[in-house]
């Protein structure tokens, strides 16, 4: 019966300790699981193409080099926005376009915005973010890590001052929910995106997006995760990309 006694409290002592380390995960740990489980290295070396609300986007990774590409027809024209390493630049038929410095920090910010988004949760250990653990949370009866992402004004792009969350599964590591502020030219808000629609094409994790905004303005972002579970936000829309295609450059099999 002693020795009973013992074994007991060793496998609960063990069993705390093993409950411990886990929550005890910093935001960075927790991010690059959540990056890792979503296709890791594989994005920094791949071609995604797809779709997106009657453009077509093209995103060339490879080693710390990007072009970011979106295709559209506009009033009858065909538009090339490329956005690199090197700056923005507007084609049309194939004939460079001269922009106000205005106009080519709003194209770049749109273009980046869509190719930001795809390949969440990557990107999230570029140098000017910073990560903020703040606890768990419970969504429809799963628990989930929730991290608040900044910006530094320095390399953080034009909309460095946008903040998100992020709810990431505790047993996948997957996101599987976000909401962030924006502050822009025409006006600002806070969104709320709930992932559906998950696919690996290539190794490379997609989803599509529930995208809500709350039912009254004075809401705090942090408390989106709690309106959602309250049924207190409204459905503006759906962020779904059509007709994914990945290549992996050198044939990348990480």
């Amino acid at each position: 019966m002693k020795y009973l006694s013992i074994i007991i409290t060793v496998c609960f002592f063990l069993s705390c300790k093993n409950e411990s380390s886990t929550t005890l995960l910093t935001a960075n740990e927790i991010i690059n699981k959540s990056i890792e489980v979503s296709g890791g290295k594989r994005f920094s070396n791949s071609v995604i193409r797809f779709n997106f609300r009657k453009a077509y986007y093209v995103a060339r990774r490879e080693r710390n080099n990007f072009s970011l590409l979106r295709m559209a027809k506009v009033d009858n024209d065909s538009v090339f926005d490329l956005l690199t390493n090197e700056g923005f630049q507007r084609f049309i038929y194939q004939k460079d376009v001269k922009l106000e410095d205005s106009t080519v920090k709003k194209y770049s910010a749109s273009v980046n915005s869509v190719h930001y988004f795809s390949v969440l949760p990557y990107g999230l250990n570029d140098k000017a973010v910073n990560k903020t653990l703040l606890g768990e949370e419970y969504i429809k009866g799963k628990a989930y890590h929730k991290i608040k992402v900044t910006f530094d004004e320095k390399g953080g792009g034009e909309d460095f001052e946008d903040v998100f969350v992020y709810w990431i599964d505790k047993q996948s590591y997957k996101v599987h929910y976000l909401a962030y502020s924006y502050n822009e030219d025409d006006g600002k808000g806070l969104r709320f995106r709930e992932a559906y629609n998950e696919r690996y094409i290539n190794g490379l994790r997609f989803v599509d997006y529930n995208n809500f905004k709350p039912e009254v303005a004075s809401i705090e972002l942090i408390e989106l995760g709690k309106a959602f579970e309250a049924n207190k936000l409204i459905l503006l829309s759906k962020i779904e990309l059509e007709g994914v295609e990945v290549d992996l450059i050198n044939n990348q099999n990480l």
